[in-house]
């Protein structure tokens, strides 16, 4: 049977072991870890000057060639291992390839920390005589902490995520297993080799085998900070919503003005074009989009000192403007496989062929209350509906389009007049246009039928929106 793997990679950070892990996979006499091949500042080892005959300059030249050097070596499997900050051009080659063994070695946060601030103090990275013990006290920070604890946390999950995607798996080992000889050889059978180790090296030592409260010279204070940490994130806001794509069709740049407005949808599109169209005194019909992303980017090089923005309309109001343009109404905007499915299915009630002179208030409110209860759902993954893009929360539209680009600038709805008139400034617009007063919706506007059964649903369905961008009641 072919081997599963063609090298492997240790996917690991400072003070989590990694040079234990690396010490026992060099055991084998079919493995050979090569060190942190791809630290910016060194080569392996801080003392090496290649790998395989390639040198710090040819892999900065070429990181895959290293790659391949390695993952071609004789006679037995080769790897290395990869920190958060280690080139990301590795990363993106190694991560993606499903030939390569990955191993994610972790080791308690806090412990990883002490661990660090102690080989600082001490200068002392590795310990293989213990009588040369450098012995000193690790000074708690909660500031430094809580950015060790994001940084590690980021690159997890940046790893989780693409191992998920790409239907790969890891072989996952703690700090704490690093001297079990069973583990070890379960790792090496992962990597598709048939040694078996009797004992483990035993020639590193364990540096600061003490408890931490013996390790820190402010542990009270280290235990008040981490006190505060909501280590199982009771207070995260549950999110169900598919990552988003940057809809970069939907963007739309001026005639002539270097602007690009992102729409999200249900906002106010068409206002914002149509101020977007007198700037240059067009017609909406001349302003350009649907473009693709490399089309975009050239505009984007043609017009240095180009902004893109776009506008937030607040939730309840998006969710109002979607309910009477895309839902209850008929006509060309209308998603009508999605309001069939909401009318027979979900048992919304609005009439099929569209509400009539007998529609009043009460209806509409009735119909908007149960619109947004089948939101709820949607948006929390309680439904097949997909969740469009005219009712996804502002927060995962704004994530899709930070796949290319970021906006310039974010403003609300009621800040436009003013905040528009600024930008075009910026841009050499002075005097620009008002900006047109948004249409009325249809049959009645949201002002009708507002009240605290419908901001409290509002708040509940687009509670991340709501904490994020700061939104209060609708009026």
């Amino acid at each position: 049977m072919a081997p599963r793997f063609d090298y492997f990679v240790v996917f690991a950070e400072m003070r989590t072991g990694s040079n234990l892990l690396e010490s026992n996979l060099n055991s084998f006499d079919s493995l050979h870890c090569h060190g942190e091949a791809f630290n910016p500042h060194f080569i392996g080892y801080p003392n090496k000057t290649e790998i395989l005959g390639v040198t710090q300059t040819m892999r900065e030249d070429d990181p895959a060639h290293l790659i391949h050097t390695i993952k071609t070596e004789a006679d037995r499997m080769g790897g290395f291992r990869f920190f958060h900050d280690h080139d990301p051009r590795a990363l993106d080659i190694a991560l993606a390839d499903p030939r390569c063994a990955k191993i994610i070695l972790t080791r308690n946060p806090a412990e990883s920390y002490v661990s660090w601030k102690i080989a600082q103090e001490t200068g002392q990275w590795k310990l293989t005589n213990v009588k040369r013990r450098r012995g000193a006290k690790a000074t708690f920070d909660a500031v430094e902490f809580d950015a060790h604890i994001t940084r590690l946390q980021e690159f997890q999950m940046l790893l989780l995520n693409t191992l998920q995607r790409t239907g790969q798996t890891a072989f996952y080992i703690a700090y704490e297993d690093l001297n079990d000889l069973e583990v070890i050889n379960g790792l090496a059978r992962f990597l598709g080799t048939q040694e078996v180790l009797e004992e483990l090296d035993s020639s590193l030592k364990i540096q600061n085998p003490q408890a931490l409260e013996d390790k820190v010279a402010n542990f009270d204070e280290m235990v008040t900070a981490l006190a505060g940490l909501d280590r199982f994130n009771l207070t995260r806001t549950p999110n169900f919503e598919p990552r988003r794509g940057a809809a970069v069709p939907s963007h739309i740049v001026a005639h002539k003005a270097p602007l690009c407005y992102m729409p999200i949808r249900s906002g106010p599109e068409s206002e914002v074009q149509n101020w977007l169209a007198a700037l240059d005194d067009v017609a909406p019909e001349g302003l350009r989009t649907r473009m693709n992303q490399k089309m975009l980017r050239q505009w984007m090089r043609q017009h240095p000192g180009h902004r893109c923005f776009t506008v937030l309309r607040h939730p309840i109001a998006r969710a109002h403007s979607a309910f009477c343009r895309r839902i209850l109404n008929r006509g060309p905007d209308c998603l009508t496989e999605i309001r069939r499915t909401l009318r027979n299915f979900h048992k919304l009630p609005i009439p099929g062929p569209g509400p009539d002179e007998t529609w009043d208030r009460r209806a509409h409110h009735t119909a908007f209350v149960a619109f947004l209860e089948f939101l709820k759902a949607n948006l929390r993954g309680q439904t097949s509906v997909r969740i469009d893009a005219n009712w996804a929360s502002h927060i995962s539209v704004l994530q899709g389009m930070a796949q290319f680009t970021l906006p310039d600038l974010i403003l609300r709805e009621d800040e436009m007049l003013q905040g528009l008139g600024a930008l075009a400034k910026q841009v050499g617009y002075p005097g620009a246009p008002p900006v047109p007063e948004a249409a009325t919706d249809e049959p009645f506007a949201l002002a009708d039928i507002y009240d605290a059964e419908i901001e409290a649903l509002g708040a509940d369905i687009y509670q991340r929106d709501y904490i994020m961008f700061g939104f209060d009641r609708w009026r």
